[in-house]
């Protein structure tokens, strides 16, 4: 069986910040559609994430 360790191993370093982006937006994701947070606040951090990811808009999507 693969860990994820194992599944990261074999990545590009371009290929693991997609992965770490893809795993933040699903965690944001579940906290909205779980009402944790607010519209806004999913928003706001979605748009921190993208940024401190160097992406200038919502990359893959």
């Amino acid at each position: 069986m693969e860990t994820e360790y194992d599944e990261w191993a074999g990545l590009t370093p371009e290929e693991k910040k997609r992965k770490l982006y893809e795993k933040q937006k699903a965690l944001l994701d579940t906290f909205l559609a779980h009402h944790a947070i607010s519209q806004k606040q999913y928003d706001k951090s979605l748009g921190d994430l993208t940024e401190r990811m160097g992406y200038r808009e919502t990359p893959f999507h």
